[in-house]
């Protein structure tokens, strides 16, 4: 059923920035690109949300990915009101902080000690830090589109918000800051190739998502990421996989086990704390001996560890470990791709669905979509066109083409099914030039 205009939503976006930078602390929740105000929300409980003006929302943006149980999962709400009784932070260590860390380690086939943060910006940036340190090189090798945080050396030529709002970078980063980051298109292992035959001995990694998911959900073609592990042997670099997104939410065990390709280091986030905020980036023993205070690369966080993110975090993990959601969210994630495609070919529209696992991007584009530059190929004010019709029919989705869509375990089938009737009449609404 269509909504009535969120009037409610305008005015409390107005209030927002009048003392918030465009009303919302990231960018791409202000519908720059999609038009509208976004609905500010109060509540969630499994796959559903509901807003201030009462609207109920399918949630297929679950906090751009840390919620693959849904909202309000029973073992996670448990797991945090115990740990509230305990104390919020401390300041020292904790035998939770150690259980989450052997629980990443028994499960990431590369990671043999870990780093607990506070974000997947702070992991890829610390991760970054010990490549350099670790082979005494400065250079580092990422790709065009792709999102590794909002650190300065790696906001060229950035995925997410940055391209949702059209930006080449960032003003505030000087120049000299990303003359070491070198930048080749996604999924195109001679350009990396090139790189290194150029200054390979200067490249300290090659830093990558293993799936890429903010261009919107790009997979690597098949020997890709084994190409960029060969690659980065025969030169002395490292190979760091950007698991913030992928990690333990296409495969226990993320990307990395799913293909079956070890990175030297992975940086994980989302997944890993539940639904609070959280960072975490690891490797080999002997390259983690390297960090403070086992070693000399200094890197700290007043609320690293924090008890409230392992505590929910630790449920989560907990709750994927017998295998069984991945297997209903494969089966979630196929069952909304057939559906999109299916309303797509019957509006006559052209459409590319990527996806993996629970987590995918429809590109009005009539595909293949392999890297940054054809996913920038898309149409996106049709897009924008389904994102309104998507919202007024009742689904909150990324509002970018270039974010992904997420499922959890609590879309059930007739979920995923009006996720897919409210996209067929969103389609036929735009079904006219954009």
């Amino acid at each position: 059923m269509t909504r009535a205009p969120r009037q409610a939503a305008a005015a409390a976006l107005a209030a927002a920035r009048r003392v918030i930078p465009g009303g919302v602390n990231s960018p791409v929740r202000a519908f720059g690109a999609v038009g509208g105000a976004p609905p500010f929300l109060v509540r969630g409980r499994g796959a559903e949300l509901i807003d201030t003006e009462g609207h109920s929302l399918i949630d297929c943006v679950l906090a751009y990915g840390p919620l693959i149980l849904g909202h309000g999962h029973p073992a996670v709400t448990r797991a945090l009101r115990g740990q509230l009784l305990r104390g919020t932070a401390f300041g020292g260590p904790t035998e939770a902080e150690t259980r989450l860390a052997e629980r990443i380690v028994a499960a990431v086939p590369s990671v043999e000690m870990v780093r607990l943060v506070n974000s997947g910006t702070e992991a890829t940036m610390s991760a970054v830090r010990l490549a350099r340190a670790a082979t005494g090189r400065e250079k580092i090798v990422k790709f065009d589109g792709g999102y590794h945080g909002h650190s300065d050396g790696l906001l060229a030529a950035a995925g997410s918000g940055v391209a949702t709002l059209g930006l080449p970078g960032s003003p505030g980063v000087p120049a000299g800051t990303v003359a070491d980051t070198i930048v080749v298109p996604f999924n195109d292992l001679k350009a990396v190739e090139g790189a290194f035959e150029a200054q390979g001995e200067r490249i300290a990694a090659v830093l990558v998502e293993p799936v890429a998911g903010n261009m919107g959900v790009v997979p690597p073609r098949a020997g890709y990421l084994a190409g960029l592990r060969a690659l980065t042997l025969r030169w002395g670099a490292l190979l760091v996989f950007d698991e913030v997104m992928t990690g333990f939410r296409v495969a226990w065990g993320g990307a990395q086990a799913l293909f079956g390709v070890r990175p030297d280091l992975t940086c994980l986030g989302k997944v890993i704390g539940g639904g609070l905020p959280v960072g975490a980036y690891g490797g080999s023993r002997a390259l983690m001996e390297q960090v403070a205070p086992a070693g000399p690369v200094y890197q700290a966080g007043t609320l690293s560890g924090n008890p409230l993110a392992v505590a929910a975090g630790l449920a989560t993990l907990e709750a994927l470990a017998d295998g069984r959601a991945y297997a209903a969210l494969e089966a979630a994630g196929a069952r909304l791709e057939r559906g999109l495609r299916e309303a797509a070919a019957a509006a006559g529209i052209a459409l590319t669905v990527n996806r993996v696992g629970s987590m995918l991007t429809p590109f009005f584009h009539p595909g293949p979509v392999e890297d940054y530059a054809q996913a920038r190929r898309a149409d996106r004010a049709r897009f924008a066109q389904v994102h309104r019709g998507w919202l007024a029919a009742g689904v909150f989705w990324p509002p970018s083409q270039f974010e992904a869509g997420f499922l959890s375990t609590a879309h059930d089938a007739a979920t995923v099914d009006r996720v897919a009737a409210a996209f067929a009449t969103a389609l036929g609404a735009a079904a006219g030039p954009p």
